[in-house]
Order: C-alpha cells, then structure tokens, then sequence
C-alpha cells in the first residue's frame, strides 16, 4: 500500500469514527425519548458545559462536520437547552450558556460517556493504547494545523495576485 493511500485510509477511519460516535449519541437520546435536539447540537451543549461562550468560541472548540453551528444554537435556544444575550461591547456576539433544561441533559451525556467509557474498558480496550491513540491523534491535529498555516498565506497572495 503506498503512503498516499496509507493517509487516504486513516483519514477515512477518522472521518467513519467521528460518523459511528454521533450515530450512537442519536440511537441513546432516542433511548432517553429526546426528540427536541438532535445529536450535533448535543455534542455541542455538551461542549458549552457550563462556560458562557459566543458562536465564534464555540465553533473554534469543536467540529461538528460542516453543521451551521449558528443554526444549531438558535434551534437549541428555541428549544430551551441554552440562553443567550447580545455581548455589550459588540453588539453583533452573542453569547450562550446551558439553560437549566440543558444542564440535565448535560448530565445525562456525561452519564452516557461514563458508562460507555466503562463498557470499552470492560471490553478488554487497553488504556495505554488510548494514551498512545491520543498522542498520535493530537500530532496528526497539530501537523494538519501547521500545513493549513503554510498553505494559507500562499493562498491569501494567490488571490491578491489574481485580484
């Protein structure tokens, strides 16, 4: 196998990984009969927690596979999962935070983690092999970040040379 494809592979493993953790979130709130709030926009009350963030905060925390995370926070505003408020010194922010209906279900995904990092443990998964997983996981994010940093800036000249 070349190294190309080598590449291609894991950044599909990754990519079905990511698919296969919201597909269980989805089959548990279907569990739990939560039907005002669909998996994304659990993950991303789960990652509010209880900070008080704006948009652009929370985008920046997560990636929720190309959802419109502004979408996703006016439907869970409407809902009753978070409160928001205009920021005073920029108009334009708003910031959120978990509602009170929103910190119980916070609590039941922290219950559900819980219990499904107890089954991987159970199941035999061996916990220096996360740490390693993690190590190699977080060197893969920090090598994607520095090369979308290299090819930004020749990106900006292009666009400025064909302007």
């Amino acid at each position: 196998m070349t190294a190309a494809r080598t590449y291609y592979e894991m950044i599909h493993q990754i990519e079905r990984l990511h698919r296969r953790s919201l597909d269980l979130l989805k089959l548990e709130l279907d569990r739990l009969k939560i039907d005002d709030i669909n998996n994304v926009q659990s993950l991303i009350l789960y990652v509010v927690g209880t900070d008080e963030v704006t948009v652009g905060e929370l985008t920046m925390r997560g990636y929720y596979l190309g959802s419109n995370v502004s979408y996703n926070v006016k439907r869970m505003v409407a809902n009753g999962y978070l409160t928001q408020e205009r920021v005073l010194h920029d108009r334009r922010s708003v910031r959120v935070k978990v509602s009170e209906k929103g910190l119980q279900l916070r609590n039941q995904i922290d219950a559900i983690f819980q219990r499904h990092a107890e089954a991987l443990d159970k199941s035999g998964f061996d916990p220096a092999a996360h740490g390693t997983l993690d190590g190699l996981l977080a060197r893969l994010e920090h090598f994607w970040t520095e090369e979308s940093e290299a090819i930004q800036p020749a990106a900006d000249r292009a666009a400025a040379e064909a302007a």
